[in-house]
């Protein structure tokens, strides 16, 4: 059924019909809404038998997924920024012990200093803890990647992230199409855990493990998210085939044909690099995108086909490692190490700043003639940087980095 509603309701939505028997609601912007949605949909009786728990942290959200999930129930929780963070131990401890949670990740920036708008540090700062990580272009694909990530995440006996940036999706009213509770029943089957704590036949879950044995653990780990490889569009094929529409899959290529440059995002800045690529092509740019929606695990063999004819890539990114540059381009750069080209780094939208057609169009422009930098600070102001850098350079106690900017901003 289509319906015009927010993002964070389609969520909700989607979550309900896969019929979790827990739900672990804390509040943090920008994902709100999603749990608050959730608890009216239990309340009301629409979703039963499920049990919504309000904890007092997100520490505790994890900690009630993991019992619930070891317990044999189909669990599920929402979080963003810092508190993702807060629940990094057990996150650790959620995919250690393969246990098959979801949860929702509303893309928030990390401080301090405290910003609530979006970018992609938050979940990328935990891409080596052993969740799957998707990330959603639109509202429509936020939906529909909860739908797969149960059936994935229930399959592999591993926990998911599906990642939807904060505000611009979560907060955003788009026409998006609900599937009916039949639909979603035939595709995701009811819940059949490969292991579940049964008093019956007692058995204790994450206990020591020793030299002799945890390089093994650690690498059926890996192992085990590496078979969501081949999953992962097996599952979107079937997606496809029982709601009629694409959703998912690794990553996904528009306008690459013939294209000199191709440029890989994930998320929704996506759409804006799409209509951009669109007035390139028509000025005759050989141009294309490659989206990106299976973060984690890194899909080695499909960014290599779909780059296999560029000249040079030029990766958007809404992260950073502080002191290296682009988390994702590093990425790009592993599964391409076999052709010498220029991989662009071009970190953009930090703490919410808009990311422009004007300005990726500039960046392009200049990347098609490989006239970039390497990494580069999408409207970075300059003067305003080497203002506080002279400022620390004169002055000893210069003060926080945070007031001096906000200061000389005015």
């Amino acid at each position: 059924m289509l319906k015009q509603i927010e993002g964070s309701r389609a969520v909700a939505e989607a979550v309900a019909l896969c019929r979790p028997e827990v739900i672990c609601a804390y509040p943090i912007s920008p994902q709100t809404h999603i749990v608050e949605a959730l608890g009216e949909i239990v309340s009301s009786g629409r979703l039963a038998p499920c049990e919504f728990v309000n904890v007092e942290s997100e520490f505790a959200a994890m900690s009630v997924a993991i019992g619930a999930s070891a317990a044999g129930a189909r669990a599920y929780t929402a979080t963003a920024s810092q508190g993702l963070l807060y629940m990094a131990e057990a996150l650790f401890n959620a995919s250690g012990l393969g246990l098959p949670i979801v949860m929702t990740v509303a893309n928030r920036a990390i401080g301090a200093p405290i910003n609530i708008w979006n970018d992609h540090t938050d979940t990328m700062s935990q891409r080596d803890c052993g969740w799957i990580q998707l990330f959603a272009e639109n509202n429509q694909e936020a939906l529909d990647l909860h739908v797969i990530a149960f059936r994935l995440a229930e399959e592999l006996s591993l926990p998911v992230m599906v990642c939807m940036d904060g505000f611009i999706l979560t907060h955003a009213y788009e026409r998006v199409d609900v599937p009916d509770q039949a639909q979603v029943d035939a595709y995701l089957p009811p819940f059949n855990p490969r292991q579940i704590l049964d008093p019956a036949e007692p058995v204790s879950i994450g206990a020591m493990v020793g030299p002799e044995a945890f390089m093994e653990v650690r690498y059926l780990a890996h192992a085990k998210q590496s078979q969501a490889l081949s999953l992962i569009p097996r599952w979107a094929g079937a997606f496809r085939q029982a709601f009629g529409r694409e959703a998912g899959g690794l990553a996904r290529s528009y306008r690459t044909e013939e294209a000199e440059t191709i440029v890989v995002a994930l998320g929704s800045v996506l759409g804006t690099l799409k209509d951009t690529v669109d007035e390139l092509r028509e000025s005759g740019g050989r141009i294309g995108v490659l989206g990106v929606s299976c973060f984690r695990p890194w899909p080695f063999a499909a960014v290599r086909e779909a780059l296999a004819g560029a000249q040079r890539v030029v990766v958007v990114e809404k992260g950073m490692a502080v002191g290296v540059g682009g988390i994702v381009s590093n990425n790009v750069r592993t599964a391409i190490s076999t052709r010498p080209i220029p991989v662009y780094d071009v970190v953009a939208g930090l703490g919410g700043r808009p990311i422009t057609k004007a300005s990726l169009a500039a960046v392009l422009q200049r990347a098609m003639t490989d006239d970039l930098e390497l990494t580069t600070f999408l409207d970075l102001d300059r003067a305003l940087v080497e203002k506080v850098l002279r400022k620390e350079r004169e002055v000893r106690r210069s003060g926080p980095i945070a007031e001096q900017v906000l200061k000389l901003k005015g």
